[in-house]
């Protein structure tokens, strides 16, 4: 497995719920935020059965404007790797409130252009020509038994989620581009349980409420070494750039690794930096111009989409940037 660029852990949150993570190994959570968020617990929505939502995320509209912009960089940046034949692949995470409705407080009422906007950021990727994939039906297939999708009292998908994830994104890039024969893949570990509050009730709950919501069980891979893991072993013919959603701790980069039998590249951040100032860490370090990969899998969350790099609410200063310089930044590291 390859680490490319291994950024601190951390959880997807906006700009004004910054936070910074220490160990992925444990997913403990040390949080800022704004004053008054975690008394309240205005940054968290309960639900049937302990089920918490992140409060952040708009229930009542969605930005199609920012949207339809947003996908437009997209198709740029896609043409842009092109031109250096690279691939692109989007993976696009639904977001957790839409995807577990059902589970909702009957007060918070998703709105019909909400509901639909997974399925119409997939058309427009289809429109714009970009490879993508429907990651929602993937999810619906991990809900079986104990398996869950999301964990319950947290903001991010499960190891079984990730896995499933990275073995149909292995899928489309065996089918739409050819990588090199005779690859290693990562090995991956036995399933291990562990016990620990989800990042929404630790850091968004007082601690009555969060002993009320309990513990989750996160059910995920044991890991090499973090010596090991680090290794840099050769060129990665992938790269996978994102947030804390494919974090090694859950499990996502490995499972692509050992599905295509080949290393891995990856380059994340916290949400809070924001996935265009992740792709420029990712092709603007000096070894991407050497060892150029094949494919980028480039990993949202559907409400990311609807912000732009310039976006104030959502991206932390030092990562924010306006569109043009963005696409300056961008033709200028695919150009060495």
């Amino acid at each position: 497995m390859k680490f490319k660029h291994q950024s601190a852990p951390g959880a997807t949150y906006p700009a004004f719920l910054r936070c910074v993570l220490t160990l992925a190994v444990s997913c403990s959570v040390l949080t800022t935020l704004p004053a008054g968020a975690a008394d309240s617990g205005s940054s968290v929505i309960e639900g049937s059965d302990g089920w918490l939502f992140p409060g952040w995320e708009r229930s009542d509209k969605s930005d199609r404007t920012g949207l339809a912009a947003n996908i437009k960089l997209l198709q740029e940046t896609r043409d842009l790797l092109a031109a250096r034949k690279i691939g692109l692949l989007v993976m696009v995470v639904p977001a957790k409130a839409a995807f577990y409705r059902q589970r909702l407080p009957q007060q918070v009422q998703l709105a019909p252009e909400v509901l639909s906007r997974y399925s119409d950021v997939l058309d427009l990727l289809n429109k714009a020509g970009i490879n993508s994939f429907d990651d929602r039906a993937v999810l619906q297939t991990v809900e079986q038994g104990k398996q869950t999708a999301f964990y319950r009292a947290d903001y991010h998908w499960t190891a079984w989620a990730a896995e499933a994830s990275a073995e149909v994104a292995a899928q489309r890039i065996n089918t739409s581009w050819s990588l090199p024969p005779g690859g290693t893949g990562t090995v991956l570990g036995e399933w291990t349980n562990d016990r620990r509050y989800g990042d929404l009730a630790s850091n968004f709950m007082r601690p009555a409420e969060r002993k009320r919501i309990g513990r989750d069980t996160y059910t995920v891979r044991k890991t090499a070494d973090a010596g090991d893991a680090l290794l840099d072993t050769g060129p990665a013919p992938v790269q996978v750039v994102g947030n804390s959603f494919v974090q090694p701790y859950l499990g996502f980069p490995q499972k692509l690794s050992n599905a295509l039998s080949q290393p891995v590249g990856l380059t994340w951040n916290p949400g809070n930096v924001g996935p265009w100032k992740t792709m420029l860490d990712a092709v603007e370090r000096p070894d991407f111009a050497h060892n150029k990969p094949l494919v980028v899998v480039w990993q949202f969350n559907e409400a990311q989409l609807e912000s732009g790099p310039d976006a104030s609410a959502s991206w932390d200063a030092a990562g924010r940037m306006s569109a043009a310089t963005w696409r300056s930044r961008m033709a200028a590291a695919l150009a060495k």
